[in-house]
């Protein structure tokens, strides 16, 4: 039984990374259909865990289920991106300001740890495991602040629009980009300083959808 649950979620997992990968890698476009069958019928398996990854993919902005027709890839428009980043800065730049005064010593150190493990990924460009520990990162100082309600708004957000985040992160030059952007901030949480930790936050954020929206180079001269 436990080995038939292991080879289920391992299934689901493989099912979830390579459609993940199609649509970030440009393989499925904006409105195309992701066939429940024909992906049944590839892995061998019931539609069960094949409709679970189609869940949870639309939960992570990747997929929209429609009645009858079954799931196609989600599209977002210039709006959507510069809407999410800019609730986005204005949530975790309030997170950092509240958590400036509450990180203590093993708090920082464990951020500064987890960026010089995202240097090192950025390095070998491994993004599907930078993203993870990316997002350990922000989630370190964002619970930092204690503020029960911003961290659910906070969550829920990010995980609708996590395709958008991942692929902003996929960006040439980009995961570097933001572990230096990570140092400036660690260094204003060193220095308890909540107004520019508050800045710094907000710019980082800004900036994922600035090159979304103009590529990495227009977005580093604005």
């Amino acid at each position: 039984m436990k080995k038939s649950m292991e080879k289920h979620l391992t299934l689901r997992e493989k099912i979830l990374e390579n459609i993940r990968d199609a649509i970030v890698s440009g393989v499925l476009k904006a409105g195309c259909r992701v066939s429940e069958p024909e992906l049944a019928e590839q892995y061998g398996i019931s539609r069960t865990p094949i409709r679970e990854a189609f869940r949870q993919l639309e939960s992570e902005g990747y997929l929209t289920v429609i009645p009858r027709r079954g799931a196609v890839v989600s599209e977002f428009t210039a709006k959507d991106i510069e809407e999410f980043y800019a609730i986005k800065s204005i949530m975790e730049g309030y997170a950092a300001r509240c958590a400036c005064e509450k990180l203590s010593t093993k708090d920082l150190n464990r951020l500064q740890a987890i960026n010089d493990k995202l240097a090192e990924l950025a390095k070998t460009g491994d993004i599907k495991h930078f993203f993870k520990v990316h997002n350990d990162f922000h989630e370190l100082f964002i619970k930092a602040a204690n503020n029960e309600k911003l961290h659910e708004l906070i969550a829920g957000l990010v995980t609708k629009f996590q395709r958008l985040r991942f692929t902003s992160l996929s960006l040439p030059g980009r995961m570097m980009i933001s572990v230096l952007e990570h140092e400036k901030i660690i260094d204003a949480f060193r220095a308890k300083n909540p107004d520019l930790a508050e800045v710094l936050v907000r710019t980082n954020a800004e900036y994922g959808g600035k090159v979304l929206m103009n590529g990495p180079t227009s977005a580093a001269t604005n």
